[in-house]
């Protein structure tokens, strides 16, 4: 190859891909580009940890050095703009012109912007980068009341830090139930409690119709769409995010919510792959096409690229899992329960909560709550051939590290 790799996106899972080509053995040029300045960091704790402490060290990926070791060339903070398929180039906003031999888009995703009056104002804020929690840490200084719009995991983590903080803390979400995406309603049921308890005010199943300003300009509160109000001086937007997927479009690639590509991570341009957030790739095992906004599907992906441009048999098959850290509970998801037409809900002695979820009676995700073995044993049982059924957990009383424990001594 004489250009190499051109990764678009120097988030988590073009990281991972650069890194994974290394360790494959690829040799050939790799180049990074990257809309945000400084070197590549984990999101996650965006929300966390880093909004507590903002230490910039705790969450790059790698320091400099790495960068330089390896040979991976980083352009940031720049914006790629348009793609020349025929000329295999990538444009930057600059005027700059980066070959390719293999161009790997992971362009990740953006905040939702829903149409609410008075989102503008100065202390509306967002939390995507680093410099946004740089933002909301700064401004949580002086606040009192913050305000929520979005039950979501994002929204919740940042409630939970600023409930812990002696903040007063208001979550709208329009769903009737919280993380309604993602989880369980028993699950929900569940975390809607835990954060009762912690002091944060929930309005479930009514939305934010504007937000309130006054003649500064800066928002005091909420109006809902039921009309009442809420007092607030800091709001944060968590209304979900969106696939970026305009880079792709103007290059004429097929898009439906998210770049397509296919089983091996590769769109309909041999010479263009996608992951992470912004692709929604061909499910092997559902027989569809799926988006999945996780850091592990991405780094999955990575590695599935990378294996492939290093001349090995790659497809992306791995089982999806999730997290969340609220407060000092660790929610985990194994596997994706959209589906699921029966759920049983558990309660250990010890707190430990568990949501086993099927559809005709095959087990298809399991979400525990401060359970990390419960949730490793589940990762285990759904790799299982053939899969696991209702009747055989219930059989154990829903042991589910015994299960698992049983069928790898029977394999």
């Amino acid at each position: 190859m004489k250009n190499g790799v051109v990764i678009v996106g120097t988030g988590q899972g073009g990281f991972q891909l650069a890194a994974s080509l290394r360790q494959e053995g690829f040799q050939d040029a790799i180049t990074m580009i990257g809309d945000e300045p400084g070197l590549p960091y984990q999101r996650p704790p965006l929300s966390k940890t880093y909004l507590k402490e903002g230490r910039v060290e705790a969450i790059q990926l790698r320091p400099e050095s790495y960068y330089e070791r390896n040979g991976i060339r980083l352009i940031s903070p720049e914006r790629a703009i348009r793609i020349d398929r025929a000329a295999k180039t990538v444009e930057t906003l600059t005027g700059g012109s980066i070959g390719y031999d293999h161009l790997v888009l992971a362009t990740g995703a953006r905040n939702v912007i829903p149409p609410i009056p008075g989102l503008e104002a100065c202390n509306v804020h967002q939390l995507r980068t680093a410099a946004d929690a740089d933002n909301l840490r700064s401004a949580l200084v002086s606040t009192r009341n913050a305000i929520v719009i979005g039950g979501g995991f994002i929204g919740l983590e940042f409630a939970a830090v600023a409930a812990s903080s002696g903040h007063r803390v208001t979550v709208v979400e329009a769903a009737p139930r919280l993380m309604s995406r993602a989880i369980s309603p028993d699950m929900s049921e569940a975390f809607r409690i835990f954060h009762g308890e912690l002091g944060t005010n929930l309005y479930l199943g009514c939305s934010v119709a504007e937000v309130l300003r006054g003649d500064t300009g800066r928002a005091h509160g909420v109006r809902l769409s039921d009309g009442r109000t809420i007092e607030g001086d800091l709001i944060l937007l968590a209304a979900g995010i969106r696939p970026n997927t305009e880079l792709a479009e103007v290059a004429g690639l097929a898009v439906s919510n998210g770049i397509v590509v296919d089983a091996g991570l590769v769109s309909q341009d041999p010479d263009i792959s996608s992951l992470g957030d912004c692709a929604a790739f061909h499910d092997l095992e559902r027989n569809c096409q799926l988006r999945l906004e996780s850091v592990q599907a991405a780094t999955d992906h990575a590695r599935t690229i990378a294996r492939r441009l290093t001349g090995k048999a790659a497809q992306y098959d791995a089982l999806p899992w999730f997290w969340s850290d609220q407060a000092n509970w660790k929610l985990q998801i194994a596997g994706l329960g959209h589906d699921a037409d029966d759920d049983v809900a558990i309660t250990r002695p010890d707190g430990r909560k568990l949501v086993f979820r099927f559809k005709v009676g095959k087990l298809l995700a399991v979400e525990t709550v401060n359970a990390a073995g419960e949730h490793m044993a589940a990762r285990q049982l759904l790799r299982y051939p053939g899969g696991v059924t209702a009747e055989a957990l219930a059989a154990r009383d829903f042991d589910i590290s015994g299960l698992a424990k049983a069928l790898k001594e029977l394999s």
